[in-house]
């Protein structure tokens, strides 16, 4: 059955993603988002689409929606680094009071919410790779912390509102997740080594590259959370891709997909970066039949096109279904 769904932060890199998904499949969608670090442009095509509403507001503050709600998606929050870094008390209050008011309004129409929490909860984990049943290991006071004790208070919130008012609830840990429409200025370990190679700077590793990260692209993320909402799931589930990489081996990876010359180079490692990140996905296997069918090279390349058209560069050449072409 079609919904009525609320995009909390529908302007953004992942949330204008889902925007389109929900759209394709036939459900109205109301795009809410006060695009401090979203982009109008994310949806701008969807503009005269007759199932598509924004709503520009701050969701800490307000959501001013009406009519009929059937689902809401929590994806509002600044979601890299140097976001969430130059805006901490706005990531608080939106992991806060944001995620309450977005609880709220599922709850006065008996809709299904979906929270998009983070594999930040885990921190920088001693269990590998990360399963539900961790319970993560994170700095509570270091600079990091705006935004994963965010998410840790979220996903508490979430429980409490379904084990106190039964509200219908569904939490997502978003792994590492890239695809066009990054920022340029995004900040990210994959957008800053495609927008350096395409230019020919030098790609920038933190520390000796050794860390890892595991990459999922954003149309296998997306069919994640809408499986989850289409479930009776609550969760935590992760969505992320298990294929894990070093750092180094990605940006190795970016140069010979591009066939750049840039070099690699080598700066301190922030405060409490992550030295190990893959999800455990057994969970969403089993409860939602999902996992990511993107390799690695053609989702870089897709990624590469887009931020290729929007710095005026020239990008790698893809093949006719959106393919590297290397």
């Amino acid at each position: 059955m079609n919904g009525r769904l609320v995009v909390m932060g529908g302007g953004g890199f992942l949330g204008s993603h889902l925007c389109d998904h929900l759209l394709a499949r036939g459900d109205e969608v109301v795009c809410v988002d006060d695009f401090s670090t979203g982009r109008r442009s994310n949806v701008a095509h969807l503009a005269d689409h007759p199932g598509f509403a924004l709503v520009e507001a701050d969701v800490s503050v307000s959501i001013p929606v009406d009519g009929p709600v059937t689902g809401v998606f929590n994806l509002a929050s600044p979601a890299s680094p140097p976001d969430y870094l130059a805006r901490p008390l706005e990531t608080l209050a939106v992991g806060s009071e944001g995620s309450r008011r977005g609880l709220d309004l599922a709850h006065r129409h008996n809709a299904r919410f979906i929270m998009a929490s983070t594999s930040e909860v885990y921190g920088d984990p001693e269990v590998h790779p990360q399963s539900e049943s961790y319970w993560g290991r994170v700095n509570p006071v270091g600079p990091r912390s705006v935004y994963d004790e965010a998410k840790r208070f979220s996903e508490a919130l979430v429980m409490a509102h379904r084990r106190t008012l039964g509200t219908d609830v569904g939490i997502v840990r978003i792994f590492n997740t890239y695809g066009p429409r990054l920022r340029p200025d995004d900040g990210r370990v994959v957008s800053n080594f495609l927008l350096q190679g395409m230019q020919g700077e030098p790609l920038t590793v933190y520390g000796d590259g050794s860390q890892t990260r595991s990459l999922c692209y954003v149309d296998d993320e997306v069919r994640g959370l809408i499986a989850l909402f289409d479930s009776d799931l609550t969760g935590p589930v992760n969505i992320g891709n298990p294929d894990e990489y070093t750092v180094l081996e990605l940006a190795q990876t970016v140069v010979e997909l591009l066939g750049s010359s840039s070099p690699i180079v080598h700066q301190p490692l922030p405060v409490d970066d992550p030295t190990r990140r893959r999800p455990d996905i057994s969970l969403a296997r089993s409860a939602l039949g999902w996992e990511p069918t993107t390799e690695l090279a053609d989702g870089l390349a897709r990624t590469a096109a887009s931020l290729a058209d929007d710095v005026g560069v020239a990008g790698p050449a893809l093949s006719d279904d959106g393919r590297s072409a290397g």
